[in-house]
């Protein structure tokens, strides 16, 4: 006897209808909340080529009537260039990357890897530093400062840098590490490797969005980051860019040059968006896998 099988209910029209729905709408809100992150940074870039007139008009102009570059001009010519205040902040940024890499993952893998004595209570400590206001130890960072002549250098600004990123690096590092197998350790020095060799050689490659992670993390926040900044140079050949923004956009009788503060806006941000647009990727994941583990 011949075999019949029902044939499969086609989705009714009216379900077909809501999923429509619901798909247009969820497009919508992504669309609206993509304008509403976008448009502070479009207004920043079309106000910096903007003359200072269209800048300032009221009501505003969303397009300027002729593109000048006279805004990043005013920052250029203002203190030592603007070349120097981004070469100062790329030297403390990248500076604060490395040390940060550095130690977060050498004390990261201590915590997942190996057994000492106070170990959780360490480690509980380090965290805890997360919660002090960066405000109210800035005279002593200053007098710790002044007193190994790090005061108004680009490294001792950098190390201050290092200092305050190092427990979130920690905290992300150690939980990528946890997250990792030990049997791939334990293959690996089956096979004759150090515990040095497995860290570099192995693991390096399996954490690399976690070192990502901390790396973009730290870059972001050193290079925007004002008040230690202004608080510890105090010599204007050493200025960061935060630093000369505020410096350069002061106009005359406490007015403010819109333009100059737009292009140097404009300065800041780019170096930003470019890592972090190359970086997402790991940055998603390096974030996810940090999470993993408390």
């Amino acid at each position: 006897m011949e075999q019949t099988y029902p044939l499969a209910r086609s989705r009714p029209s009216g379900q077909k209808s809501i999923t429509l729905v619901i798909n247009t709408l969820y497009y919508v809100v992504c669309i609206v909340l993509a304008l509403l992150f976008l448009a502070p940074l479009l207004w920043s870039t079309v106000t910096a080529f903007k003359p200072l007139p269209d800048a300032l008009a009221n009501p505003l102009n969303l397009l300027p009537t002729h593109i000048t570059w006279s805004n990043f001009q005013a920052l250029e010519n203002s203190g030592n260039g603007l070349t120097t205040y981004i070469t100062n902040s790329a030297v403390v940024a990248l500076g604060t990357v490395a040390g940060t890499i550095l130690l977060s993952t050498l004390g990261g893998y201590g915590f997942a890897r190996f057994q000492f004595p106070g170990k959780n209570i360490l480690f509980v400590l380090i965290l805890i530093t997360l919660m002090i206001p960066f405000q109210s130890i800035l005279t002593p960072l200053y007098l710790v400062l002044r007193i190994f002549h790090l005061q108004n250098t680009l490294l001792g600004l950098t190390l201050v840098y290092i200092t305050f990123q190092i427990p979130f690096g920690i905290f992300v590092m150690r939980n990528v590490f946890e997250g990792v197998p030990r049997e791939i350790e334990e293959a690996a020095l089956i096979d004759g490797c150090s515990e040095w060799s497995v860290l570099y050689r192995v693991m390096l490659t399996i954490v690399l969005p976690g070192i990502i992670t901390v790396g973009l993390f730290a870059f972001l926040n050193s290079w925007n980051e004002f008040l230690a900044a202004l608080i510890f140079m105090t010599d204007s050949s050493k200025f960061t860019l935060p630093i000369l923004l505020l410096n350069a956009t002061s106009g005359q009788f406490g007015s403010v040059n819109l333009g100059a503060v737009q292009a140097g806006v404009v300065v800041t941000m780019f170096p930003c968006l470019i890592l972090f647009l190359l970086l997402q990727r790991y940055y998603v994941n390096g974030l996810a896998a940090g999470a993993v583990k408390a």
